[in-house]
């Protein structure tokens, strides 16, 4: 039985000290009927000239250069290029397990379309790894075990942009890289909420992510966090949101006022409740600020929830709880 064709998108720009070691986990790979579309995003170092003399010893590396402008150009570009049934990314700083393709491909073909195929990853850094990322990689990881990804989409990115697998319709259906939408894998992530794929279960490692000071998510304007904001009330208020249902946000940190602001713009009505006993009572942007107990007034609220602290969201948890309240349903934490 023949393989079917995996089409791995690449875009790079000026990662020529990781190429090589990029190049050379895709070309171990225990699965063989694969392309790679690699596209140069205007590099200035010598990333191109590298990848080329892989692209003359095999054949299977296709080198292009972005005829736009930036990852999203880059992305929509090669998939335009490609000739897969099942379409992945992968980064060009990044290393693959020898049996990530074949994992994914063959979850994939077990479970069949409206699926995407997942895998654990790891974090790795010759500086060593913050608190923050092995946190971030504990939660993905946790969610990705059970196929929950979408059970906490609101909080941060759940599919890691370069290790997903899907069929290449059911892509298309979601609009592939069409959006001009920052952060372009978080927007993808919530396209494939919208249109129902599945997340399949997955309790292997199959990506190893590098980070390092430079990493275009610590860099990158597109990846602030006004923007991360944005994309998860502009999903929320098209998928999840019910404008029959009292609006609650709760917390008036930065990111509680942030989505205050933009509910205000949308004018779109709200309360604003918090348990801070300091900013009760005083109004932001002209808006009163309620105790949470104000909750128990309401009749059937939908809640944004927006305070960071671990403690705090452990004590929230536990009152929607008492009140019979559900996540994903009836309250939503954006952190």
């Amino acid at each position: 039985m023949s393989q079917p064709l995996i089409s791995i998108l690449t875009p790079f720009k000026n990662t020529e000290i990781f190429l090589a070691e990029c190049l050379d986990s895709i070309i171990s790979q225990t699965y063989a009927n694969w392309e790679l579309l690699i596209v140069d995003d205007a590099s200035t170092d010598h990333s191109y000239n590298l990848i080329k003399s892989y692209s003359v010893k095999d054949e299977r590396i296709k080198l292009m250069k972005n005829d736009g402008n930036g990852i999203i150009d880059a992305l929509r570009f090669a998939f335009e290029n490609s000739n897969g049934d099942y379409i992945t990314r992968m980064d060009s700083d990044d290393v693959m397990p020898k049996n990530k393709l074949e994992v994914l491909v063959n979850n994939l073909m077990q479970h069949g379309k409206q699926h995407v195929a997942v895998g654990k990853v790891n974090y790795f850094s010759d500086e060593g790894i913050s608190d923050g990322y092995a946190r971030y990689e504990k939660w993905l990881n946790d969610l990705t075990q059970e196929g929950a990804n979408y059970s906490e989409i609101y909080k941060e990115c759940v599919i890691p942009s370069p290790c997903w697998m899907i069929h290449r319709d059911d892509l298309i259906t979601c609009d592939a890289f069409n959006p001009n939408h920052y952060p372009e894998d978080y927007d993808l992530t919530f396209r494939f909420y919208k249109y129902g794929m599945k997340c399949i279960p997955c309790d292997q490692v199959l990506h190893h992510w590098r980070d390092y000071a430079t990493r275009t998510s610590r860099t990158h304007e597109h990846y602030a966090q006004n923007y991360f904001l944005d994309i998860k009330l502009h999903y929320f208020l098209e998928l999840d949101y019910d404008p029959n249902r009292v609006l609650t946000v709760w917390g008036a940190g930065f990111k509680g006022k942030h989505i205050a602001k933009m509910l205000k713009k949308r004018k779109i009505p709200f309360i604003w409740i918090c348990n801070n006993p300091k900013k009760i009572g005083k109004h932001i942007y002209k808006i009163e600020l309620h105790s949470f107990k104000y909750l128990n007034e309401l009749e059937n609220p939908q809640s944004i929830v927006t305070v960071a602290n671990e403690c705090s969201q452990t004590r929230i948890k536990a009152y929607f709880n008492e009140q019979r309240m559900f996540p994903m349903k009836d309250y939503f934490f954006f952190c």
